[in-house]
């Protein structure tokens, strides 16, 4: 059996459907099935996944230790990712303590983990975005849900036992199928394409850094469908444990995304700018790319969706015919 957590979510979903198409169907999906989550649209992505049993997350870990025997992976990609939350106790509960729990028990029962990170924990930057342990003490997430990403971090590298593989994955900025649920928290390909479907526009957020023209920020956007080919990967990998970044390796600006999305909605392109929301104004990252030479150099070889081959495929496969992954 292999365990997915956060498996009703956008990630976790798509991982499960990655994990049917090579015949992995003993699944133990574990989330949060509530009706408050059902009403939250998360249900669909589930649809037509194949699962051996749900698992309600509060139950999990009483559910662990009666099928450890059974279990050959844990991946973790269940976590609170709100980044305009503040009550850091709430990242403390589902990011850090949920997260060391799920650690401790995969020692106890010797099953190799994968657990999601984040490249907010890189903060505005100022170190870099190299995935080396030794800058992590030094780096300063600029929201309470980096700060719970670099916290649980910091603590698992800090630890004497650890799992016989583990591997945290500093995921960059998603985006793909199966999003549909994530409101103001889901990809900017996702909102742009609803914008221009809605007005045949799309506004774009106004730089309020000198060092950047209105447009020219720059993130390092990486296709879902890379996401979990990497997990694949790990999971029958199996060393040299560590943190990895996973981004496309490659920082693109939000007008090179504005303008694919028309291209591949068929439609002329017509951009403007607004004002940055104030409430993020002082957290917000103008630049992020990954450095992926330590995935590269333990052997994965795939290579990643460009930005246009990813939102073409995304656009064209999925959003427009609103299909799941």
């Amino acid at each position: 059996m292999i365990v997915v957590t956060g498996a009703a979510g956008f990630i976790g979903s798509c991982l499960i459907k990655r994990l049917n198409l090579d015949n992995f169907n003993y699944i133990i999906a574990v989330d949060d099935f509530s009706d408050n989550a059902r009403n939250q649209g998360k249900a669909a992505n589930l649809e037509s996944k194949t699962i051996l049993h749900r698992v309600e997350r509060s139950a999990f870990f009483d559910w662990l230790p009666q099928h450890a025997d059974e279990v050959e992976f844990i991946f973790h990609i269940g976590a609170r990712t709100d980044t305009t939350e503040f009550d850091v106790q709430i990242f403390d509960a589902l990011n850090l303590h949920f997260t060391q729990r799920i650690w401790q028990l995969c020692c106890q029962y010797q099953i190799p983990l994968v657990y999601a990170s984040s490249a907010a924990t890189y903060g505005d930057g100022e170190f870099g975005y190299d995935d080396n342990d030794d800058i992590i003490p030094k780096l300063k997430p600029l929201n309470p849900y980096g700060e719970s990403k670099n916290n649980f971090d910091l603590w698992a590298i800090a630890q004497a036992e650890k799992p016989f593989f583990w591997a945290g994955l500093k995921f960059f900025n998603v985006y793909g199928p199966n999003e549909y649920h994530k409101g103001r928290m889901a990809s900017v390909i996702f909102h742009a394409y609803n914008q221009i479907q809605q007005t045949n526009g799309l506004k774009l957020f106004r730089s309020h850094n000198p060092q950047y023209a209105d447009g020219e920020q720059m993130r390092d956007f990486v296709y879902v469908k890379d996401v979990v080919e990497v997990c694949m990967f790990l999971m029958h990998h199996r060393k040299n444990s560590g943190i990895y970044n996973l981004g496309s390796g490659k920082a693109r600006t939000f007008l090179d995304l504005a303008r694919h999305t028309f291209a591949a909605m068929q439609k002329p392109e017509n951009i403007s700018f607004v004002d940055t929301p104030a409430d993020i104004r002082d957290k917000y990252q103008y630049f992020t790319e990954a450095n992926m030479q330590k995935l590269k150099q333990i052997g994965y070889q795939k290579p990643f969706f460009t930005l246009e081959e990813g939102i073409q495929d995304y656009v064209q496969g999925y959003l427009i015919p609103q299909k799941y992954f």
